[in-house]
């Protein structure tokens, strides 16, 4: 039997049915969004979830093309009624002037004039004439309209790094979905779908209907795969796979609910004959994200902490900008687990998989010390596992010897022990290696827990002259994990800051 093809890059919904692409069924969802809800809708996922083909499902259903639905959930629940759309995407532009970003505005208002049979008006503005098309298409269909907007901040994201390029292309977003605000009586439905929530635009502080369903469970798996569409719907193209395997891998990016699968991930993972591959992180490096890092000196272990409240998930513009907001945005982090907090609610943050730890984290550990080799963290991890101590100590040591003496001549980070630390744990996470930072004792803190199959290592960092090693022994970090069974090895590592390097090294096996 023929496998039905992957849709690659693939993100209309008439050419998936029509071309036997394979189709996970999101009608029903798209049903309950039309028939219960408020009619006016945004959705934040990260990039390549799957947005765009959801958006094009919801104007093939209001297009009334009802046999391309046999089938589907929807196909026998839907009257579909024919009803004009106005489609708007950013998806395909690249903007770094206001001039380019009208230009574009200009030629997409002027693709859904052809497609409408409705035309402005040349001396119109781009925000005048999207208000027209609106209500002439209201008129001349004696339908109310359906607007659906992807990618709706693409020209603020494809500017963060300027500041003030940034800031230009939110007020003229700002002008142009002002528009939708002041249109509800010729509006039938809403939908707009972004990476991030700018909190400035006014398309959420005047649309006062807008409901924000990112963070709603009922539509946790709106976009990407569940385990069950995986183990079904992909069933014959993952014959005799490793589920476990392939879910460790790629699998929990959660929104309050069902964890999910990036699609781009999964896709690429069977065309690829299965080999585990960093794919959705791979087409994008986050650049901007190391550069807030290493500006801010972030203490990379913090990333096992983060606790957040709904307001501060939300709360990124471009003139304020925190990293652990950007980074759950972006889906570099994802929701762990929900906190009642006395009726206040907590979200606690996690990286999602171990794709995005191996890729994140290298990321960071190559950029903090301006150093690609793979030749020491490759010693380290063949070190750990091998329990070979003295090889341990002397690719640690080449590891800081390795990064250039110019990183440090336009500032003091080697001054902080938090900078080694967080070099350290970037390249030990990167190794996909059970990693605790920060690890709570009834004795103290561990700066560092290393949990493998066939031992544990603790790890205690100084940089001020006093003695690691004794530190751990004094505190008896150790005993926490004498249950386990395992031979336990105590590491202390001590920095000198003149040096910008490893003074020392100790270790000690304790079972």
């Amino acid at each position: 039997m023929k496998l039905k093809k992957l849709p690659i890059g693939k993100s209309t919904f008439r050419t998936l049915i029509e071309e036997d692409y394979v189709y996970v069924d999101k009608t029903k969802i798209a049903l309950d969004l039309i028939e219960n809800g408020g009619g006016y809708y945004f959705l934040s996922r990260p990039r390549r979830f799957g947005k765009s083909l959801f958006l094009d499902t919801l104007r093939t259903i209001f297009d009334g093309d009802k046999e391309l639905f046999k089938g589907l959930y929807i196909y026998d629940k839907w009257d579909f009624k024919k009803y004009p759309v106005l489609r708007v995407s950013f998806n395909d532009g690249r903007f770094t002037t206001k001039e380019e970003f009208n230009q574009y505005l200009y030629e997409m208002m002027d693709k859904n004039q052809r497609d409408l049979g409705i035309t402005c008006p040349n001396d119109f503005s781009m925000s005048g004439c999207f208000k027209r098309l609106i209500e002439e298409v209201y008129l001349k269909y004696n339908q109310k309209v359906v607007i659906l907007v992807d990618e709706y901040d693409k020209p603020i994201l494809d500017n963060i790094e300027n500041t003030e390029i940034a800031t230009v292309m939110r007020e003229e977003l700002k002008n142009f979905y002002s528009v939708i605000k002041g249109a509800d009586e010729y509006l039938k439905f809403v939908f707009i779908t972004g990476v991030s929530k700018f909190s400035k635009v006014s398309l959420f502080s005047g649309l006062n209907n807008l409901e924000d369903i990112t963070l709603n469970p009922k539509y946790s798996t709106i976009c990407g795969y569940t385990q069950n569409d995986i183990e079904t719907v992909f069933a014959e193209h993952l014959e005799g796979q490793n589920f476990k395997k392939i879910k460790h891998w790629y699998n929990g990016y959660k929104f309050l609910g069902e964890g999910v699968y990036n699609p781009f991930d999964i896709l690429l993972f069977i065309s690829n004959e299965f080999a585990y591959e960093s794919y959705w992180f791979s087409t994008a490096t986050p650049t901007f994200l190391l550069k807030l890092i290493e500006k801010n000196n972030y203490f990379l272990p913090n990333l096992e902490h983060i606790v957040k409240d709904r307001k501060m998930l939300d709360s990124f513009d471009v003139d304020y900008i925190e990293l652990e907001t950007l980074l759950w945005q972006t889906g570099y982090l994802t929701i762990d687990e929900k906190i009642d907090l006395y009726d206040e609610i907590r979200y606690k943050l996690t990286i999602p998989n171990l794709e995005v730890r191996i890729s994140l984290m290298g990321s960071i550990a190559e950029f903090l010390t301006k150093n690609n080799s793979i030749e020491h963290r490759d010693g380290i991890k063949i070190a750990l596992y091998e329990s070979n101590l003295e090889s341990l100590q002397k690719h640690i040591k080449a590891l800081f010897a390795s990064i250039p003496y110019n990183l440090f001549i336009n500032n003091r980070l080697y001054e902080y022990e938090g900078y080694y630390v967080s070099v350290f744990y970037a390249y030990i996470k990167a190794l996909g290696i059970d990693l605790i930072a920060e690890d709570v004792t009834n004795k103290g803190r561990i700066d560092l827990t290393l949990k493998l199959s066939n031992s544990i290592f603790t790890f205690e960092f100084k940089t001020d002259g006093s003695l690691a090693l004794q530190q751990i022994k004094d505190k008896k970090y150790h005993e926490k994990y004498l249950a386990h069974n395992l031979p336990i090895y105590l590491v202390g590592i001590e920095f000198d800051v003149k040096m910008r390097n490893v003074r020392k090294v100790e270790f000690e096996k304790v079972l």
